[in-house]
């Protein structure tokens, strides 16, 4: 069993950990920053290093990503972004989130991605490029980006809801279920919270045990067919955010939330 944490790139402030352990062909990654697990870029970028890494890695033959505490992930780190000098914060976080997206979808092995709680913003990005996602009862799926000034992600939000609801949820910043998803069939399965470990552990066990090489080419052959870009389109959606922003409306989304003036993250409660 091999065993390495990440505290996030050099310069950051960084609050969270990334954790992980290989055994028996498995990698887990634990995201780890309490009260919500928001993300920090360094932490982002930290992810999407690991999940690149395991191009190199022939003992690695599928990824459970999950993580502990109160939800799976709430989004990225608002007040990292506004403690940055003018736009910086805002582009670092924005590319951070691309690479760790594409990492997910990129990565050479399936992700099997586990949600507890709640799985907001970033999260959607992350759940929405996995080969799988396992989620615990009552779980909730949202993308409050429109509360945020922000856009991003429904390109990830699409590949789990049908195109409607994808539309009334990024509209109304209203989350949806686990339940509602594994009616979709986007969730595979919906478990007590005390299992969801041990059952992403168990999918992606099933996947660890067949031909290493046939499963790395199916995973790109998937990728190869995938009728949607979701890089470009990805892309495409942070176009609207920096717009956004320019326009004034996202940093003010941003200021009214680190003054508690709303709370559009309602489901991390």
């Amino acid at each position: 069993m091999a065993r390495r944490s990440w505290s996030g790139a050099e310069g950051t402030e960084v609050a969270m950990a990334l954790h992980e352990t290989i055994d028996g062909g498995v990698a887990t990654i634990v995201m780890d920053n309490p009260p919500v697990n928001a993300l920090g870029i360094g932490d982002t970028y930290g992810l999407a290093e690991m999940l690149d890494g395991y191009r190199r890695a022939d003992d690695v033959r599928a990824v459970v990503l999950t993580a502990e505490g109160r939800g799976f992930c709430a989004g990225v780190d608002i007040r990292e972004i506004q403690a940055m000098d003018g736009h910086e914060g805002l582009l670092e976080a924005n590319r951070a989130c691309f690479e760790a997206f594409r990492a997910v979808y990129e990565c050479v092995v399936p992700v099997v991605v586990a949600v507890n709680g709640f799985c907001l913003g970033t999260g959607i990005g992350l759940a929405g490029n996995a080969d799988v996602v396992v989620a615990a009862e009552g779980a909730g799926f949202g993308l409050p980006e429109v509360d945020n000034g922000a856009l991003g992600a429904a390109t990830h939000l699409m590949r789990l809801v049908p195109a409607h609801r994808a539309r009334w949820m990024l509209y109304s910043c209203e989350p949806a279920t686990a339940e509602e998803l594994h009616a979709y069939g986007s969730v595979l399965r919906v478990v007590p919270v005390a299992e969801l470990r041990q059952v992403a552990l168990e999918v992606a066990g099933v996947i660890a045990a067949k031909d290493p090489a046939v499963v790395r080419a199916a995973k790109a052959s998937l990728n190869g067919i995938d009728p949607v870009d979701v890089r470009r389109s990805y892309r495409f959606e942070q176009g609207f955010t920096f717009e956004l922003n320019l326009m004034g409306s996202g940093d003010a989304a941003r200021e009214a939330f680190l003054r508690g003036d709303r709370d559009s993250n309602a489901a991390a409660d």
